[in-house]
């Protein structure tokens, strides 16, 4: 395996691996250790059938069911994230975030292969948390650091959900749900396990104030962090193609699928591999 750096500070893309074969104890532990340096991997041309998709999601840990928009059929833990060529609103996933923070028990991180791909448009975006956090003000840190974020489930929930037509995946996804509108407690910052690099754990879709704060105090403060956790310099801009990888660290990344491609059809399938529940400092 070989490791190709996309930015100075986010992404690498691997290279002489077949993830469609059986994957070895040492390869498992190159990719979790890839991971967890770069927090975002690329690997092309896998064509990775159901199967396979959930053998590498569980090299990183057991493959979670997403509640708010399970798979069908045999594989619920397989998510298939659609938008037709006839859709002109909003797509899955866009907006900065990181995934469902507002459960107790956020996933760990995701696995997303590319089905269909549109001729142009439908790029990923990633920041890294990570560095976001390294460059932040130093008030800032010191406001944040062993304070708490809470957070909502607002696209999923009653009091916050946007409007019907503006909604993405119709159908396919849960929502309404007034247990997604309950409040969550996680760290502001988190240390990750692995390489003991501290990060943001704040982001615009579901955070919605800092513990100790109102909600019309938090606003500005909020404000200027969502602002800085996505500036370029922290970010990659990854464009898909046929049978494409990407495995993403969700607890130190935020991400943003980019709605540029109406009329033409875009199909990924998805599996999120669990996590623990937030705290200051793994073991």
């Amino acid at each position: 395996m070989k490791e190709h750096p996309i930015t100075g500070g986010i992404a690498a893309e691997l290279s002489g691996i077949d993830l469609k074969q059986p994957i070895s104890d040492d390869l498992a532990e190159a990719l979790r250790d890839s991971l967890a340096r770069n927090l975002v991997l690329v690997i092309r041309d896998q064509f990775l059938d159901v199967d396979q998709h959930r053998r590498l999601a569980e090299v990183f840990g057991p493959p979670a069911i997403n509640p708010y928009a399970p798979g069908k059929g045999d594989h619920p833990e397989m998510t298939s994230v659609i938008k037709e060529a006839s859709e002109r609103t909003g797509v899955f996933g866009g907006g900065w975030h990181s995934d469902l923070t507002f459960l107790e028990k956020p996933p760990g991180g995701s696995v997303l292969c590319a089905i269909q791909i549109p001729p142009y448009g439908g790029d990923t975006l990633y920041a890294s948390q990570q560095a976001a956090w390294d460059a932040l003000p130093e008030p800032l840190k010191q406001l944040l650091d062993g304070r708490d974020a809470i957070h909502v489930g607002k696209p999923y929930g009653v009091k916050w959900a946007p409007p019907v037509e503006e909604q993405s995946m119709k159908g396919s996804t849960k929502r309404n749900d007034p247990e997604a509108d309950k409040e969550r407690f996680h760290p502001a910052v988190l240390t990750h396990p692995v390489t003991g690099r501290k990060g943001l754990y704040i982001n615009e879709t579901y955070t919605m104030r800092l513990d100790g704060l109102s909600e019309a105090d938090s606003a500005p403060i909020l404000r200027q962090i969502f602002q800085h956790s996505t500036l370029p310099e922290f970010c990659c801009r990854l464009r898909w193609s046929p049978g494409m990888i990407t495995i993403w660290d969700n607890y130190s990344t935020q991400h943003y699928a980019i709605n540029d491609y109406h009329g033409h059809r875009r199909e990924m399938r998805r599996t999120t591999f669990e996590g623990d529940r937030p705290i200051r400092e793994w073991a």
